[in-house]
This record gives C-alpha cells, sequence and structure tokens, in this order.
C-alpha cells in the first residue's frame, strides 16, 4: 500500500493543537478582575494602544432608579480595578472619551429633576475638573474621541429620541451633522473624523458611519439590540452585549457585521473599551430585576502562528491521537443592508440572483432598475404599467407576466438585458402572482386571482396549460431553478385565512408535502427545491425568514425591516443566498435592498469511523 508521503510528497504532519486562523473573527473572551462598584451605563476610556486590557470607567447606575447612581472612578491595569478620584456630578449614561490621562464624560442623566444633565468633565489622570457644558442636555447619549480634547457625543434622550450631533474641541462643543436615525442608547466608537455608531431604541440594527462630516447608513448588524458595548475603531469594532437580555457579540470590519465568540454573562449596558484586538466589557445589567454586575471579561484576538494553511489540509494531533481535516464549514446565515432603489414600489416583480437582480412592474410604476450586488442603476422602463405580475430568469434575461392595471390582465413582456417587448399573452387573465420557477425561455408559473389553481407553462414562444395545482390560491412564493423543478409555497385568499400548504413541481405535475408552520402570503423567495428561503409576509408585515431543506421548513435569521410583497432572487441561488428589494412595509412602499448570506468558514473536523 502507497504511504501518505508517496502520494503527497510530504510527511504526515503531527501537531498539539489545532491550526487556527489569526485575527479578530477567531478572538476569545476570559474571565477578567471584577469592578469594585457594580454598575452599568458608565462612561469609559481606555489606552487602545496599549498591549494591555487597561481600561476606565466612572460614574453610572449601580441601582434601579434615578437615585441609584454612582460616581465613582476605577482603572484596570489588566488584572484588577483600583478606585480612583470620583467625577464632581453624579451621573449615568454610557458616554465617555479619550484615554487613561486624557479622558471626558458628556452629558447623562443625574438623580434630581430634571433629570438630563449638560455638565463635562475633563480627566487628567488623577482628577476630574468641569469644563464648558454640552449644548443640548441629554441622557442614554454615546461619546467617543481620541483625546478629551477632541471628542464627540451622539443620539441620546432630551425631550425625544434626538440625532443630534456635538464635536468638543478642546474648549467648546459645536453643533454638526445630525444623524439619519433619531436613536438612544447606541453603541459606538471612534474619532472626530471616523466614527460608528450602531443599534439603540426599537431595538435596532441600524449602523451609521461618520467621516468627520456626515453620517451614512451602511450594513446593519445581524440582531437588533440597545446599550452595546464597543471596542476598537470605526474600521474595526466588537459589539457585545445588549438589550433584550443578549450575550451576542458581532464584529464590524469596516464594510459588514459578523457573529463571533459571545461572552459568558448576558447583559446589557456594559462599559465597553480597548482595542478591537484587546477589547474589554465591565459591569452591565445581567437582567436580574434590580441588579448591575461587576464581571468584566477580556476579548483577545486570535494570534495563532501555526494558521490555515488552505482547505483540506490533514494532520494528526499526537497529544490527543486524532486525525483531523481542516474543510470549510457554513456559519450562521444572516441579513445585511444593500443599496436602496431610487423607486418605491410594492407587489412589484423581481428575478436574479443577490448580485445581479431586476426590479421593475409595480402598481405606480413602469421604471426597472437593476442590482450588480453594490448598486441599483434605471434602465429603459417595461411597456404596461401594472402591479401584482408573475416573473422569472435573469438580470440580463427575465419574463414578466399578467397582472392588474384597472382588471386582470394577460400581457406578457421580455427582457433582453437592454429594453422590454411585448410576446405572446398568457391564456388566462389573472394578477397576485407568487414569481415563478425556470428562465425566461422555460418558465413556470401557477396560481393568482383569476385562476387560483391554473398552472401555465412558457416555452420562449408561447404559454400552455399544464397540471393544475393541488390547492388554488394566490400571492404565494414560488421559486426554482428550472421549470422542472419549483416550490409553490404558502398564499392567500387573504389575511388572517393564509395557507401554509408547499407544493413541489417535477416538470408534469404539483404534490404536496410539508407545510409551514403557519400560513402566510406575500412572500419572497429565492432558491431551488432541495435548498431554498422564503422571507417576509404581509400584511400583517414581519421579516421572518425560513429554510427548506428538501423535506421541511427551519426558522433562521428574520428580516431587518419587517414587509412583504417585493421583489427577489427567485430563480437563482440557493438557500444560503438571496436578495430581497422594494416591498410593502408601514407605512407604506419602500426602496430597501436586504442581502442573504452564509459565511463559510475553514474549521478543523475530526476524521472518525
Amino acid at each position: 500500500m502507497a504511504e501518505y508521503k508517496a502520494i503527497h510528497g510530504t510527511l504526515f504532519q503531527h501537531k498539539t493543537s489545532d491550526p487556527l486562523a489569526a485575527g479578530t473573527a477567531n478572538g476569545t473572551w476570559a474571565t477578567g478582575g471584577a469592578l469594585n462598584t457594580k454598575r452599568g451605563r458608565a462612561g469609559f476610556a481606555s489606552n487602545a494602544s496599549s498591549t494591555t486590557h487597561v481600561s476606565l470607567v466612572y460614574g453610572g447606575n449601580y441601582g434601579p432608579g434615578n437615585p441609584g447612581k454612582t460616581d465613582t472612578t476605577e482603572q484596570y491595569n489588566g488584572t484588577s480595578w483600583t478606585e480612583l478620584a470620583a467625577v464632581n456630578t453624579v451621573r449615568a449614561g454610557n458616554c465617555g472619551s479619550g484615554t487613561l490621562t486624557a479622558a471626558g464624560f458628556a452629558g447623562g442623566e443625574i438623580p434630581v429633576s430634571p433629570s438630563n444633565t449638560n455638565a463635562y468633565e475633563e480627566w487628567d489622570g488623577s482628577s476630574w475638573s468641569e469644563a464648558a457644558e454640552i449644548n443640548t442636555a441629554r441622557r442614554a447619549l454615546t461619546g467617543f474621541g481620541a483625546t478629551n480634547t477632541a471628542s464627540l457625543i451622539a443620539a441620546g434622550f432630551s425631550t425625544a429620541a434626538t440625532d443630534l450631533t456635538e464635536v468638543w474641541n478642546g474648549s467648546s462643543w459645536t453643533e454638526v451633522g445630525d444623524q439619519n436615525a433619531a436613536k438612544i442608547a447606541r453603541g459606538g466608537t471612534g474619532t472626530v473624523t471616523a466614527g460608528i455608531l450602531f443599534g439603540g431604541s426599537d431595538p435596532s440594527t441600524n449602523t451609521e458611519t461618520w467621516n468627520g462630516t456626515a453620517w451614512t447608513e451602511v450594513s446593519e448588524l445581524n440582531t437588533a439590540g440597545e446599550t452595546r458595548t464597543a471596542s476598537g475603531t470605526a474600521a474595526e469594532v466588537i459589539a457585545a452585549g445588549s438589550y433584550p437580555l443578549s450575550a451576542n457579540v458581532e464584529l464590524w470590519n469596516g464594510s459588514a457585521w459578523t457573529e463571533i465568540n459571545n461572552i459568558s454573562t448576558a447583559r446589557w449596558e456594559g462599559a465597553g473599551t480597548g482595542s478591537s484586538s484587546l477589547g474589554l466589557i465591565a459591569g452591565g445589567h445581567p437582567g436580574t430585576p434590580n441588579a448591575y454586575a461587576t464581571a468584566t471579561e477580556e476579548f483577545t484576538a486570535a494570534t495563532i502562528s501555526d494558521s490555515i494553511l488552505n482547505e483540506g489540509q490533514c494532520f494528526y494531533r499526537s497529544d490527543t491521537g486524532d486525525f483531523k481535516i481542516t474543510l470549510g464549514q457554513l456559519g450562521t446565515g444572516a441579513w445585511s443592508s444593500g443599496a436602496n432603489l431610487s423607486t418605491a414600489r410594492a407587489s412589484n416583480m423581481g428575478a436574479g440572483s443577490r448580485t445581479a437582480a431586476i426590479a421593475g412592474m409595480s402598481s405606480g410604476s413602469t421604471n426597472t432598475e437593476i442590482y450588480n450586488g453594490s448598486s441599483w442603476t434605471e434602465v429603459n422602463n417595461n411597456n404596461t404599467q401594472r402591479g401584482v405580475t408573475f416573473c422569472g430568469g435573469t438580470s440580463t434575461a427575465a419574463l414578466g407576466a399578467g397582472g392588474y392595471t384597472t382588471q386582470n390582465v394577460a400581457i406578457t413582456e421580455l427582457w433582453n438585458g437592454t429594453s422590454w417587448t411585448e410576446v405572446n399573452d398568457l391564456n388566462t387573465a389573472r394578477r397576485d402572482g407568487a414569481g415563478g420557477n425556470g428562465t425566461s425561455t422555460a418558465l413556470i408559473i401557477a396560481g393568482g386571482s383569476g385562476g387560483d389553481a391554473l398552472t401555465e407553462s412558457w416555452n420562449g414562444t408561447s404559454w400552455s396549460e399544464v397540471n393544475d395545482l393541488n390547492n388554488g390560491r394566490i400571492t404565494g412564493s414560488q421559486f426554482g431553478t428550472s421549470s422542472d423543478a419549483g416550490l409553490y409555497v404558502g398564499g392567500g385568499p387573504s389575511s388572517p385565512s393564509y395557507r401554509a400548504y408547499t407544493e413541489t413541481w417535477n416538470g408534469t405535475s404539483w404534490t404536496e408535502t410539508t407545510d409551514l408552520s403557519t400560513g402566510k402570503a406575500a412572500m419572497g423567495g429565492s432558491g431551488s427545491t432541495t435548498s431554498g428561503l422564503i422571507f417576509g409576509k404581509g400584511p400583517p408585515f414581519t421579516g421572518a425568514t425560513e429554510f427548506w431543506d428538501g423535506s421541511s421548513w427551519t426558522e433562521i435569521a428574520d428580516l431587518a425591516t419587517a414587509r412583504g410583497s417585493g421583489g427577489s432572487s427567485r430563480t437563482a441561488g440557493t438557500g444560503t443566498d438571496a436578495v430581497f428589494f422594494n416591498g410593502e412595509a408601514s407605512p407604506g412602499a419602500t426602496v430597501l435592498t436586504e442581502e442573504f448570506e452564509v459565511p463559510l468558514n475553514n474549521t478543523n473536523l475530526t476524521i472518525t469511523d
């Protein structure tokens, strides 16, 4: 028998630890020294360039209600906390900036009425001194900055949630560009020229970045939450814990959020400081009534020199006697924000893939737009304005059929990548389409008002009636990559009588299979008969997403914005890849785009018999 070396030219590797990918994404949390005073909503500062977990926390809540506040300051040396000089104004506010020797504490909630304060204090390494007040008194605000001579405050609650931003230059506060969303209790970090805010009241997944002049909405958090901690910079930040109570941790890499290792103690209102490679969360509210924590956890990025070289590498763990192989493993799928469209619409057609989609045909517009994975571009309009159509194909070869003008229509239009052309009509005029399965030259459509169970097949030239659905319905979700294999899921007639039926198409007939857990309609859809997704619903609107594995449905990550009746990828991708755009939410049609993706990460697996 040939030896491993003879086949591969190298000896089988012997290791005493699993190779891992170095970096923040593979970082871990460890227990640190406990605070002397339990607290949440404290101010915080750190020395982000330090090689140890050194930090400063000050003020905050230690008990229930407004009186339960502290003025104490504590410094962490990487092992334990030491009490230092107290702040002058007792308050809580999750707002801090600067370093161990040049920190700032702005605004917050004080234990007297009115409870908002505009106080600002500076720390010189040994004591606090009062400085010029902020312009708008507020609590539950967010602050950050490199030093106490260059810092920023944003969001918070004055008489209501505010979008105000103020910048400190060492002597005075100046109001600058507002955020896009007024929020309280946001997480944030950065400098006066490059910052980031995320989450906040609702709870929210909203994320905005600051360039020194203006705020820009970017990809949203995977999990909504308030009072998250932040460690790092605007280019790479760790967000830990949140309200509702969670141990969730997400990593921002400058363009998107990824879930990484959780903290051990679920909490909100913790103090987060440090860098993205040496972060810290201290104190916070662990969800127990009237209780605050002293627990500290330290985050350390992976710095393993024996890193993964490639997928498929094999090695022997000489310390455990295990043979292992490095393989790609799918992570947890999540929705993230894509670019907005120029036209708000609902009940519109959509087809294509996550990185190449087409949107058009709504009751309010003939406008057509093409998505390239990063932006939408307006192209030639379709010929007849109508909504609730059937559709399928790609961004360069799509089909839209049926719909409603002042009545049900049988009109069919073909997109060739440049323009729309009217072609042969459906046999039966109908609306309330569920999408379709197949391509612009071989497409199956089914159901709809005016033909509740009727199925028609398009061969590139004309439509033919084929076998009906077993359960006639409207506004379900139909998807599939082939005219020989598709799904029709859910559907009307109307709320609250939505159907939970699932039927599969085999190229000849429909077969009933596993139902949804609850009836729903007006969903987006994408994928195949063995790996697919449905998402959204309405009305009432939800962001619920369900995954189809070929035999059953499983609920997974929700859309950030609850809505239904939008366009989606329909005839491309699998249950790991989708896009949903436009749609009807509360209070109306949207311009939103969300993309679903499942990350693929290398993981070391033990080889067993």
